[in-house]
């Protein structure tokens, strides 16, 4: 993974923690255009992205990786709360919006859940962001029902209040697999990428 943050300070504690417990760091970065350049020369699985630095922003730099190496998965972490910031990051394309008070266990498994091509978000920011979502200026239409099933539904709405596929699974009485079958149809009819975005254009059009 690489990790992106114009504290050298922060930035160098969090790559040596990360090292210590097992995460394999090849790359840092203290700028985002920097950061394009070693993804795409070091082809990494997580980019760990702060959100706030001079020139080119993470948010920025999340939608040029997109597209340039559209298999690296972008992970935020920063110390940017509002909701603008938030729903621009992930519509941008990141995996998932971690803040830098979370410890370093919800670091870690935030950059694995990217690595295995899943999304994360604390059930603080998700439920911030869904009362972003429904207010009337943020409306988007012509979704319709997406054509999901009764079923898809319940797994959708639970998406969108920050739960994981395990914590899904224990709500609805499901096997993980079953879950991680319906996210994936989910993400097809909403033609989105992760979960995440899954649970924003949900919102917006009105499916929840």
């Amino acid at each position: 993974m690489i990790v992106v943050d114009d504290h050298d300070l922060f930035r160098g504690n969090l790559v040596e923690l990360l090292e210590e417990r097992g995460i394999r760091v090849v790359g840092q970065a203290a700028l985002a255009a920097d950061a394009i350049r070693q993804a795409s020369e070091l082809d990494p699985d997580v980019v760990l992205m702060d959100l706030s630095m001079p020139g080119m922003s993470g948010i920025e730099a999340t939608q040029r990786l997109a597209a340039a190496a559209p298999l690296v998965r972008v992970l935020a972490l920063t110390v940017v709360a509002d909701d603008r910031h938030v729903l621009d990051a992930l519509l941008a394309g990141a995996c998932g919006y971690l803040l830098k008070e979370s410890s370093i266990d919800q670091i870690i498994e935030g950059i694995k859940a990217a690595a295995r091509g899943e999304s994360v978000i604390s059930p603080r920011i998700a439920s911030r962001l869904v009362r972003r979502l429904r207010a009337p200026d943020e409306a988007e239409h012509g979704l319709g029902g997406a054509d999901l099933t009764p079923r898809e539904h319940q797994v959708l709405e639970l998406l969108a209040r920050g739960m994981d596929n395990t914590e899904i699974a224990r709500e609805l009485n499901l096997s993980q697999h079953t879950v991680k079958n319906h996210v994936s149809s989910i993400l097809v009819k909403l033609q989105v990428e992760n979960r995440i975005q899954a649970a924003v254009r949900a919102v917006r059009g009105g499916l929840l």
